[in-house]
């Protein structure tokens, strides 16, 4: 019998989101929900990822429907706070380039969350990401085209949730090889 060695997936098209909630009961099935229906992507499982981005990863604009259930996988960070606290989520991100080629090598995205207001937070974003890119990018790589996305607000509730998303909605599958023997 023959089958299909396929590769990791490589995720290829993602969309920008992000959302606040608050509720006077909980945080995950109140606050976190309420900020996920502001986002847009209540209805779907989130899965998280850590920070790289591929090269071939394109910006989308937000579908508008979504399959009730289906597994959304993410690059997220939400705050969670009481109320009368500020709560602020940030994602920032830019991209590699080949310092000899000029070739899009891939991206960096970092995360940050607490009770902080949107300069602050844009700072400690960008420190972050300046961290990761000299502890073993600088050499080769030229890191440009920066984008940052923040949430913030206090809440009134008992319960504050802010998150941003990098969602993604396709990919890439490789072919290792067509022919492998089971």
């Amino acid at each position: 019998m023959k089958g299909l060695l396929i590769g990791n997936r490589i995720p290829r098209e993602y969309f920008i989101t992000r959302g606040t909630g608050e509720s006077d009961i909980t945080i995950h099935a109140g606050s976190y929900h309420l900020a996920l229906k502001e986002a847009g992507i209540e209805k779907t499982n989130i899965m998280t990822y850590s920070s790289i981005l591929p090269a071939i990863a394109q910006e989308i604009p937000q579908p508008k429907n979504y399959v009730h259930g289906e597994v959304m996988e993410t690059i997220m960070v939400a705050a969670h706070g009481e109320g009368g606290t500020r709560v602020t989520a940030g994602i920032i991100y830019g991209w590699l380039y080949n310092r000899k080629t000029g070739e899009k090598y891939g991206g960096l995205v970092c995360e940050h969350n607490g009770p902080y207001p949107k300069q602050e937070i844009e700072d400690l974003l960008s420190s972050s990401l300046q961290e990761l890119y000299t502890n073993g990018f600088e050499e080769d790589y030229e890191l440009k085209d920066f984008k940052v996305i923040t949430e913030s607000f206090i809440p009134h509730k008992k319960h504050g949730t802010a998150l941003v998303a990098l969602c993604f909605t396709n990919y890439i599958y490789p072919i290792i090889s067509e022919e492998i023997d089971l």
